[in-house]
């Protein structure tokens, strides 16, 4: 009769055990899948807009270099009005002196234009260095871009194994209770001593305190995933299959070749190199044209000048107390600081892909050694329950073996979810992680659109001018 009860309790634990850990691969149903959560990290990102925002302030610095080489022209007016007052003393005391007002209200107007004619390529050596500045620019929006994604793929599989560990401490909370129920009756029956009942009321406690820690990581997940996808998660579906992954070899090559962070440092360099030749340039003469066209008028006064002017004018500094040979040094020394920059970053991405492949490796072995600790903890637990059942084993073994089992599936939990953000941590590394890469399901911004309207720095009333206007009211920053 001992042997009954103690089986039949045995036999609900086990099956509260089989339950939850069906919970840890749920039929697949329809939700939110991970691609609904980059497609809406990419549209939400306030990171991606403040960087889109910096990449068009470098795109204006270009048409603000290249309007140096175009024609300046300046009006000047001004309204003068002048008081004159004079005294002449007379001869003698009958001949009185006398006295003459002369006020006059005087406007000017003039029209001044100037072109830079020669300066020994100085300005366009900057027009030069402001687009290389562009091009590192958008290297550093995908690169951003980057991050933006492998942070909402962490977010999706955080939520996804927060939700799988609550699952399971719910589960472990039902098979503690039953079991607490079960000692308690054959405690009634004298078949346990009430050492057996503490011990499992002692479990039950420690078991919800688990889920009370549990859930509270569940909500800190979704709050994560607000933050990082811009929106509450819904009912989220199983990550699909992972991304292709070459080997490693072929891994580093391409992120040499391709990623944003070194392409990005690669146009900082050219940009230096540029800049050290403008401020050589800037210390050779400078030709420009000068014309200037002004009107004079006197009020209350036949008076007025009519004046025109145009000139050919020459100029260069030859002394600033050194400054201008100061910043040719500064510039070479921050051309060899952008070398020395790169060949770090060379570095840095070499090792991140090592680190990257490092991590796969260790998440897939993670999840092949998880799976046999399930296997061998739930076999485990089967046995201490057929020993307890014939009382070679007490209710302490049971509950032991069942927290084995437990800690074992949670094993399984993080290691299946680690895989996903290692796998795509790979494709960061690489310089792969993109939404064009992916083929996302976005508008893909397109860097070049803008800086086609800036690029020339067109007039405000012009054709050009306008349709910049619309696009700065479409993107809500005029």
């Amino acid at each position: 009769m001992k042997q009954d009860s103690q089986a039949y309790g045995m036999r609900r634990i086990v099956a509260a055990g089989m339950m939850g850990i069906s919970l840890l691969f749920p039929a697949a149903s329809w939700g939110e899948t991970l691609a609904d959560a980059l497609v809406g990290a990419y549209n939400n990102s306030g990171l991606l807009d403040q960087n889109r925002a910096v990449l068009r302030a470098a795109d204006e610095d270009v048409g603000i270099a290249k309007s140096a080489l175009k024609p300046v022209v300046q009006w000047t007016g001004g309204i003068t009005q002048n008081f004159n007052r004079s005294v002449s003393g007379g001869s003698s005391v009958v001949t009185a002196g006398t006295r003459t007002d002369t006020d006059s209200l005087t406007t000017t107007a003039n029209l001044i234009a100037s072109l830079l004619v020669y300066d020994f390529g100085a300005t366009r050596y900057g027009v030069e260095a402001s687009k290389e500045t562009v091009l590192a620019a958008r290297q550093t929006l995908i690169s951003v871009e980057q991050q933006i994604l492998l942070r909402a793929v962490d977010a999706y599989m955080s939520v996804i194994q927060s939700q799988q560990f609550v699952a399971l401490r719910e589960n472990n909370v039902r098979l503690l209770t039953q079991e607490l129920r079960a000692a308690r009756d054959r405690f009634e029956v004298g078949e346990v001593t009430r050492t057996d009942v503490a011990l499992a009321e002692a479990q039950l406690a420690q078991a919800r305190s688990g889920l009370a820690g549990a859930q509270g990581d569940l909500i800190s997940a979704k709050a994560y995933f607000k933050i990082a996808v811009g929106r509450e998660p819904g009912n989220l579906s199983a990550p699909p299959s992972l991304p292709g992954i070459s080997n490693i070899n072929t891994a580093k090559a391409l992120a040499v070749r391709s990623h944003p962070d070194i392409l990005a440092v690669q146009h900082q360099v050219a940009a230096a190199e540029l800049l050290i030749r403008r401020s050589a340039a800037a210390m050779e003469p400078q030709v420009s044209v000068q014309g200037s066209l002004g009107v004079t008028d006197t009020f209350d006064s036949q008076s007025s000048t009519r004046s025109a002017s145009v000139g050919l004018q020459m100029s260069q500094t030859i002394f600033q107390g050194g400054a201008l040979s100061a910043g040719v040094r500064k510039s070479r020394a921050q051309r060899d600081a952008q070398r020395g920059n790169l060949h770090v970053v060379v570095k840095d991405v070499e090792r991140a892909v090592s680190d990257a492949y490092a991590g796969l490796a260790a998440a897939r072995a993670q999840i092949e050694a998880s799976r046999r600790q399930v296997s061998a903890a739930r076999i485990a637990f089967q046995g201490v329950r057929e020993e307890a059942a014939l009382g070679a084993r007490t209710t302490l073994d049971v509950l032991d073996a069942e927290q084995s089992l437990l800690d074992a599936q949670s094993s399984s939990v993080t290691a299946q979810t680690q895989i996903y953000v290692a796998a795509y941590s790979v494709l960061q590394a690489t310089g792969q992680l993109t939404a064009r890469n992916l083929n996302l399901p976005v508008q893909v911004y397109d860097p070049a659109a803008y800086y086609n309207l800036v690029k020339d720095s067109p007039a405000k009333l012009s054709k050009e001018g306008k349709q910049l206007d619309r696009v700065l009211r479409a993107l809500q920053k005029d």
